[in-house]
């Protein structure tokens, strides 16, 4: 019996899959450099010489494949594509001249494009005994393929939407054309849906194998546009073109949502239900009073409801049809006043239901520990403290900071071990700082800005202690924590900060690059409401590359631009700084 391929197909499911390893791509230098036009033309043709040995080994790869197939139908569908590639290889010269360019004759095989060439027709070359096992071969032999294609299809797509309709000065244009054209776009597709075919009759071991050769030729695809060697002044990796020296770098960044794929408020609740008593119980007398966990249950419903509802509520009234046609930063400082007075008063409701009442700060460690963050997230740390030595600052309407000491605690393996409350917290009977001078002696340490839950010998009290709980405070956080850092002699910080709630859109402006992770829509609405620019992350870069390159100097980043980019993963953020 077959194994499970979705409606939307096989080569869909893992395109989606494994996209955020294909974004990483985008932000090699050669790609970023090739979408603004700037591109040294000797790198350029160096890159696309190598196609005629990848048309090759797709040539052979698709007879291989044709042999395998079984079916009369399906045979003749990998002949044509096969025709395609051999035709594509017949014209290659015709093609690259009508661009504009010119190849050398003499073409070595480079290393990047043997990986993956050599991998594709290992892959078509596997024995096959039976009519079934061959069938598989095709289909495997199709996924090692299908990530080069689609990805082509993608990117030029991509960089097409950034070209400007009434300037033809771009002079990678036509190569941009040939490969976001209809023409290519059904050539994919027909190699994903043959493989989409070819999927349905496989078991769910099969699927599993023939998934693991589609991402290793992502992850080849990837090397290989990494692999292109630009000498060219470019605007990324960031950490390798930052001067960490003459402006060190402070990264802030929000943790419901950002870092985590669950609000932190969510789960605390769920912590006191489940560590509730089953029913009211008479307590002794050094226990505090706590309700039911069906109590629990009903009353944090009743919360969470409410504030949804006054939450859209507020922003309705905030947010008008008119909108204002340049970015104001004072009417949007007015406007999150009254959101500030929102949060304020749900906090309180909280205090007063007494939902937090009774939890123990071991159960609230524990669940810290075992909290996964968003992928990418961990990695991105690490590397922003070992490779870039930079202070790391976490600012968080969170009601526990320890929830967040513990998480990154855990989930760092010891790597950002340390990470502290704002002064005025008090953490068990031990020094964070002690800790951390033996555990990362040479490392800043890595600050947590939220509020506190109150205890009573390790029992929470229920009440919030309130430090971190509007736009403004977490803004005067972050002006806090750049006043003492530049406290030395040292010149003002660069400063990054990553979030995606409306409370962060005042530090997001603030910082000089601001990084907008997510898909928030009240924080879209908001922004947009008073002239905020939410710029994709990749496009910002290639306008910032194309002035880096026709303006000359150093990348002009700067807050309180009006300015914000965005992104859909921590692996964007992680490629934009440290590359593959």
């Amino acid at each position: 019996m077959g194994g499970v391929v979705d409606e939307e197909g096989m080569a869909r499911k893992l395109w989606i899959k494994y996209q955020k390893d294909s974004v990483v791509a985008m932000y090699t230098p050669f790609l970023v450099c090739l979408a603004s036009g700037e591109l040294e033309m000797d790198v350029f043709l160096n890159c696309i010489s190598q196609d005629v040995h990848f048309v090759k080994a797709f040539s052979q790869a698709y007879e291989r494949a044709e042999d395998c197939a079984d079916d009369d139908e399906d045979k003749a569908a990998i002949r044509k594509m096969r025709k395609l590639m051999e035709e594509a290889l017949r014209m290659r010269d015709d093609a690259v001249q009508e661009w504009g360019f010119e190849l050398p004759k003499e073409i070595p095989c480079n290393s990047a494009t043997s990986k993956y060439t050599d991998f594709l027709l290992a892959t078509a070359s596997e024995k096959a005994a039976t009519p079934f096992e061959k069938t598989k071969l095709a289909a495997y032999t199709l996924a090692a393929m299908a990530p080069y294609l689609r990805f082509y299809a993608f990117i030029s797509k991509e960089i097409q939407t950034l070209l400007d309709p009434n300037n033809g000065c771009h002079k990678y244009k036509k190569w941009i054309d040939s490969y976001s054209s209809q023409s290519f776009e059904a050539s994919v597709r027909q190699n994903e849906d043959l493989l989409d075919k070819l999927s349905i009759s496989l078991t769910g071991e099969e699927l599993e194998i023939l998934e693991k050769v589609y991402h290793q030729a992502t992850k080849l695809e990837v090397e290989f546009f990494y692999a292109q060697s630009v000498v060219q002044q470019t605007i990324l990796p960031f950490a390798r073109v930052h001067d960490n020296v003459k402006h060190p770098l402070t990264v802030f960044c929000d943790f419901d949502m950002t870092c985590t794929p669950i609000d932190s408020s969510a789960l605390l609740a769920e912590i006191a239900i489940i560590t509730a008593p089953k029913m009211d119980v008479n307590p002794s007398d050094t226990q505090l009073v706590r309700m039911s966990s069906t109590d629990l249950k009903n009353t944090w419903g009743v919360l969470s409801t409410q504030y949804t509802a006054e939450l859209e509520k507020c922003m309705d009234g905030i947010v008008v049809s008119e909108k204002v046609e340049k970015f104001n930063y004072e009417g949007l400082c007015k406007a999150l006043e009254l959101l500030s007075d929102f949060e304020k008063k749900a906090n309180s409701r909280v205090v007063q239901s007494a939902v937090l009442k009774g939890l123990n700060l071991e159960d609230i460690k524990r669940a810290g520990q075992r909290l996964i963050l968003q992928d990418g997230c961990t990695g991105f740390f690490k590397k922003i403290l070992h490779n870039l030595r930079a202070d790391i600052n976490v600012v968080s309407y969170c009601w526990c900071g320890q929830f967040i000491r513990s998480a990154f605690s855990s989930d760092c393996g010891g790597g950002l071990l340390g990470v502290h409350a704002s002064q005025e917290d008090c953490l068990d009977d031990f020094s964070i700082n002690a800790v951390l001078a033996a555990v990362l002696p040479e490392l800043d340490v890595v600050g947590v800005y939220s509020n506190e839950l109150a205890f009573e010998e390790s029992i929470s009290t229920g009440e919030i202690i309130k430090k971190m709980e509007s736009p403004m405070e977490k803004l005067q956080a972050l002006k806090d924590v750049l006043k003492e850092g530049c406290s030395d002699n040292r010149e003002e910080a660069f400063t990054v900060y990553i979030g995606g709630s409306v409370g962060d859109l005042l530090c997001l402006l603030e910082a000089d690059i601001g990084i907008v992770i997510g898909s928030s829509r009240n924080l879209r609405r908001l922004g947009d409401q008073f002239g905020v620019s939410f710029v994709p992350l990749f496009s910002g870069l290639v306008k910032k590359q194309r002035e880096l390159l026709v303006e000359g100097g150093s990348p002009n980043w700067k807050g309180l631009s009006g300015i914000l980019y965005t992104v859909s993963s921590w692996s964007e953020i992680n490629a934009f700084f440290f590359g593959s």
